[in-house]
Order: structure tokens, then sequence, then C-alpha cells
């Protein structure tokens, strides 16, 4: 643990998993106890000695948002205060508020120029073509379409499809009864469907059809990458997902992963970062196709993704970067992942039971030789704190009837 001779203060805009391995990574470097915000308390921000929680109402606003970041700032003057979004919508409402607050907080993010280039999914796909970044073969839709228009021939690809808002930030302001993160739709009617209630809602970007790519969780990749404030990517990690969750609102969310080496894949990504001028964290879904063995990039999350212990654990500590670059503005060599180490959110029998076998194997390989981590089992946060040991026993009993119910099958 590294001891700082100044008065840093994480202030985190959120409470759920992805705050709370942000203010691990800042204790494990510098032992320091991080701030948070957010609408309401969620359990794994709670009973917790490194995590300081703030309820804000309507905190998702900008007008209570910029209210609560003033008065954090008044009360902790003389502080140096690090601001970071755990979800797309605080970062995006610190991107937007950047120019209003970097006078008292770090803001280590982009401009709202590029946010707003990047966040729009069908925006992204235009920017990966001019890299050579692959992605699924794509239709983009901006209004309600009659089914006829929605057939395979005139899509260019075949049902099942996948089907996604292209502003997942816009997606979420609307919610309806029965929403997903993804859906998955098998007819031209199913997809009209669908597209026709997520407008209906109040959504008023665009909606994205894709080739549906087929396989199991270990399919997945992501890619964390960390770019400095000159604009150089400083690390990448890359991840082979072995899980996610499987819960409606939760598909999608990475459950455990294993540290993987492919410097042909991160190439062309590193060569986009630096190439328009990105800053701070940014988060890639890839996904590996069976058919051609292509890997294939579905979006960017302009922050560290939720599964960001996974970095944290494989030896690249996300809280360090921040420091070294905006605090202590030491020089970073460029560093990538290189060696495998298991990460998991779930319990390991979860894993175990649920993953493909072919990565459960390599996962009990790397327990077996003490490279695994678990984002929840933190020794200094469990230490004489019976009440967070009964939450975390209880969280890991419900993962185990959460599979049971929505992913009953190994895969």
């Amino acid at each position: 643990m590294e001891k700082l001779n100044l008065n840093v203060i994480p202030v985190l805009i959120g409470a759920d998993q992805n705050c709370y391995n942000v203010a691990r990574a800042f204790h494990e470097q510098y032992g320091i106890v991080s701030h948070a915000m957010g609408r309401y308390a969620i359990g794994i921000t709670q009973h917790t000695s490194i995590v300081k929680f703030h309820a804000v109402e309507n905190i998702n606003t900008d007008e209570v948002f910029m209210l609560a970041m003033n008065d954090f700032a008044a009360q902790h003057e003389g502080a140096t205060l690090i601001a970071i979004g755990c979800t797309d919508e605080y970062a995006a409402m610190l991107i937007r508020h950047r120019e209003e607050l970097e006078d008292r907080y770090i803001i280590p993010y982009i401009g709202a120029d590029l946010m707003d280039k990047l966040v729009d999914k069908a925006a992204f796909y235009e920017m990966c073509d001019k890299y050579g970044i692959k992605y699924p073969k794509t239709k983009v839709l901006t209004a309600p379409t009659p089914k006829e228009e929605l057939e395979a021939d005139k899509l260019g690809f075949e049902y099942p499809i996948i089907l996604k808002p292209s502003s997942s930030i816009d997606y979420w302001h609307h919610p309806f009864d029965g929403m997903k993160k993804v859906y998955t739709v098998e007819s031209a009617e199913e997809c009209a469907a669908v597209t026709e209630e997520i407008y209906a809602s109040g959504y008023t970007e665009r909606i994205i059809l894709q080739d549906r790519i087929m396989g199991n969780d270990a399919n997945m990749r992501v890619l964390t990458a960390y770019v400095g404030k000159d604009h150089k990517v400083k690390m990448m990690c890359l991840g082979h997902v072995l899980l996610e969750e499987h819960t409606p609102k939760g598909l999608g969310n990475h459950a455990a992963i294993i540290t993987e080496y492919n410097p042909t894949l991160t190439a062309p990504f590193r060569a986009m970062l630096e190439d328009i001028g990105y800053r701070g964290f940014a988060n890639f879904d890839i996904k590996y196709d069976d058919r051609d063995g292509s890997l294939n990039a579905f979006e960017i999350n302009l922050r560290q993704g939720r599964s960001n212990y996974y970095v944290t654990s494989s030896g690249f500590n996300i809280a360090k970067y921040i420091v070294e670059d905006y605090v202590l503005c030491r020089d970073i060599p460029y560093e990538e992942a290189k060696e495998p180490h298991f990460w998991h959110y779930v319990p390991r029998g979860v894993v175990y039971r649920h993953a493909n076998r072919a990565v459960v194997a390599e996962a009990k390989k790397l327990v077996k030789a003490k490279k695994a981590s678990s984002s929840m089992w933190y020794r200094y946060d469990v230490l004489r704190n019976p009440m967070r040991i009964g939450y975390l026993l209880e969280h890991g009993r419900r993962f185990y009837k959460k599979y049971k119910t929505y992913c009953p099958e190994q895969n």
C-alpha cells in the first residue's frame, strides 16, 4: 500500500458493483476511503469500511447533481477530489458538466462532443469501419418499421436477431414493463412489435438490429483501456468472459473473467483511441464468432466497466492510473496484461456449475495456482465485520437461485 502526502478523496457517482470495485482499488493502492453518491443505498456499498455512501434523491437530474457536487466540494475545501461515474448515465453527467466542475474536481473524461459521437452505437460502428475493427452485420432503424421491411432478405441476415437501443442512456430514461438491455427476436413480426414498444415509451434515438452471433458466454471478451490526459493509451487489459449474468435486467453483465493476451486484437482499438483524442477509461464488449473465427466489437463504454476489478486483480490497479496521471503527474509507460488471472463476482460454485466446461477447467487451474480473486471478499472489509460477512453470504446464496432460474443448464 502506497501512502500519499496529499488529501485525495475519490467521489464515486453510483452505488453498485462498479462503485465498490473502484473504491476497493483506491483502498488497496493507497488506503483511501471513497465517498459515493447515489439515489438510494444498494447492499454492495453498505456495511463497508471502504465506502462512505450519501443518498441523494434525484441525483440523476442535472440540477440535483450539480447541487450535490458543489456542496461536497464546499465541505471538502483543500482536498484533491477525483470524480468518477459508475454508470453510463453518471459518466455522461460528469462529461456534460466537466467545464463547470474541473476547477474543483479531477474529471478524467472526454469532452461532450466526442461523447456524442461514441455513445451512439450506430456512430460507433461507423468509426469501427475506419479503423478496421470488425462488428456484426447491422441494420439501423430510426422509427417504428412495418414487419414487411424487417424480413430477413431485407436485413441481409437470418432470424433470430439481436435488437438493442443505439443510445442506452436515453433508453433507460424511458422505463416500461418487460424492458431488457438486449432483445433476441425470432421473427419480423416480433421485431416490429418490440421496436414499436420501445418508441412508444418515449425513446427517440436509433435502434440497432444485428446478426446474432451464436455461442455461449465463453465466446465473449471484454477489453479495458486507460488513456492518459496526453491522449496516449497507457494500459490495455483483455478479458475472456467465462460467465455472464442471466436475469432480464442484468443480462450481459460479466460475472467471471480470465485475463488473456491478444495484441493483434487490441492494436486497432489502441490506434482508434489515440487518433480520436480519447482520455480516461474505455471499455469494449467483443464476441467471438465460431462461423469464421472473427472477434466482433459490440460497443464502447466511456468509463471503467462494471467488472473493472478483473483489471485491478490482474495487476493493473485502475485507481493508480488516475492518481499517477492527474495527481502525481508522472509519466506512465504503456502496459498490456499478459498473464492469466481468474476474477469472479458470483461464487466460484456458480461459475463451476454454469460456465462452459473448458473454461471451468482453466479457472480451477488458476485457483489452484493462487491466481484468482473475488470482487466481494476483500479481507480488509470483512475482518471483524459480521454485517458485511452476513450480506456477502446471502448475496452469494441468491446467485445460486438466480442461475437455477435463468440459466438452469451448463453452457
